[in-house]
């Protein structure tokens, strides 16, 4: 009977460090979860801030192709024209 006891208290044993176990594991896993989300968020943020910059870019790029500047005049007749187009586009739509 007292290797029953001593088996079922071994099993008690075992089965505390388990869940203490499972605990500690649960913990982790939320802190990491936590990160990730950070990591998301910043990543989210730095992709906004780069097509803010990218556009901003060719906003200058346009600008000073308008001011003169040799370097992105091809850029900007192309987008110029590109307008045109949806302009005319968006005439004819009207039209019908």
């Amino acid at each position: 009977m007292s290797d029953i006891g001593g088996i079922v208290d071994s099993l008690e044993v075992r089965f505390q460090k388990l869940l203490k176990k499972m605990e500690d594991l649960k913990q982790s896993n939320q802190e990491i979860q936590q990160k990730l989300n950070q990591a998301e968020q910043i990543i989210q943020h730095q992709a906004q801030e780069i097509r803010d910059l990218k556009s901003n870019f060719d906003s200058i790029k346009i600008t000073n192709s308008l001011l003169g500047s040799d370097e992105y005049k091809r850029d900007t007749k192309l987008k110029i024209n590109s307008l045109i187009r949806e302009i005319d586009y968006c005439i004819a739509q009207l039209s019908d």
